[in-house]
C-alpha cells in the first residue's frame, strides 16, 4: 500500500549487515540501501523506503554526506543522491584499511612478547594461517632440534620451509618427514633432512606435527568445520611436551625401521 514503509527483502538485509561491517551506522547502511532503490530521494521518501524514522534521516544521510557517499541536493526540501557503487566501494574500503591499520599499529605498542606456554600449558589453535604462523615461531625458536611432520607439500608453506632452513643455518639438527617425495628436491640445497615414509605406514600421517629440542609438540589435524579448515594443541617445555616428543621420537625411528626393512 501507498505510504507504508517497505519491507527489507533478504538481500537488502544482507546489504544493510555487509555495510555495517564495514563501518557504518545501521541507520547509515539503511538509508544508503534505500536510496540505492531510488536514486535519490527526500527524507521522507528515504524513511518510506527503510525502517529509518524521518526526523533520523537527516543526521544519517549528513553523516553519509561527510564520507564522502551522498551528495545532498539543496533544494526544498533537501534530496539526497548517493555517490556510484565503485567510488563508495573505494572509500569504505579505505576507511576500512586506515581503521585496521590504526587498531594494529596501537595493539603492537600494547602487545608484550609472544607468550609460550610453561609449566605443563596446553594452547589450542584454529584456522590454518594460525597454526602455520605458530609452527614457523617455533621453529625459529628451536636450539637443537627440530622434527617436522608433514604429510604433503601442501602441508608446508613458504615461510615454515623458510624457518627449516634457517635453524639448519644456524646449527640446529632439522628434520622433515613427509609422504611426499617432491619435497626432497625442494630441499636438495640445504642442510634439512627430508625422510619419505613408506606409503604402508597411513598412521603417521593423521595430520602435521612438530616437534622442538625434545620438549615442545605441537599436533595438528584437518577439521570439516569451515572456516577454521585445521585444529591444533601445543605445548611448550613441559612434562607434556617431553611426553609427547618421545611418542614422536619412538614413532619415527618404528618409520624409519619399517623402511630400511623393506626389500
Amino acid at each position: 500500500m501507498s505510504g507504508q514503509p517497505k519491507s527489507e527483502s533478504m538481500s537488502e538485509r544482507e546489504a544493510i549487515e555487509a555495510l555495517e561491517t564495514l563501518g557504518l551506522s545501521n541507520y547509515e547502511a539503511q538509508v544508503f540501501v534505500a536510496l540505492q532503490r531510488l536514486g535519490s530521494g527526500t527524507a521522507q521518501a528515504v524513511s518510506r523506503h527503510s525502517e529509518v524514522p524521518r526526523s533520523q534521516v537527516y543526521g544519517a544521510a549528513d553523516d553519509l554526506a561527510e564520507r564522502g557517499l551522498l551528495e545532498v541536493v539543496e533544494s526544498s526540501p533537501k534530496t539526497y543522491r548517493p555517490v556510484g557503487l565503485a567510488t563508495a566501494r573505494q572509500l569504505l574500503t579505505e576507511r576500512l584499511e586506515q581503521e585496521t591499520d590504526r587498531a594494529f599499529e596501537t595493539l603492537e605498542d600494547l602487545r608484550a612478547s609472544d607468550p609460550s606456554p610453561t609449566g605443563g600449558d596446553v594452547s589450542t589453535l584454529r584456522g590454518r594461517q594460525p597454526i602455520d604462523d605458530r609452527i614457523a615461531s617455533l621453529v625459529d625458536g628451536a636450539e637443537s632440534v627440530v622434527v617436522f611432520v608433514s604429510p604433503t607439500a601442501r602441508s608446508l608453506t613458504d615461510d615454515i620451509a623458510d624457518a627449516l632452513r634457517h635453524a639448519a643455518d644456524g646449527g640446529v639438527s632439522a628434520t622433515l618427514v613427509t609422504a611426499e617425495p617432491s619435497l626432497r628436491d625442494r630441499f636438495s640445497d640445504d642442510r634439512v633432512d627430508v625422510f619419505v615414509m613408506s606409503e604402508d605406514n597411513p598412521a603417521d600421517f593423521a595430520g602435521r606435527a612438530l616437534m622442538i629440542d625434545d620438549r615442545t609438540v605441537l599436533l595438528a589435524a584437518e577439521t570439516d568445520a569451515e572456516p577454521v579448515g585445521e585444529e591444533a594443541l601445543w605445548t611448550g617445555d613441559s612434562s607434556i611436551g617431553r611426553i609427547l616428543a618421545a611418542f614422536m621420537r619412538s614413532g619415527m625411528e618404528s618409520g624409519r625401521d619399517r623402511h630400511s626393512d623393506r626389500p
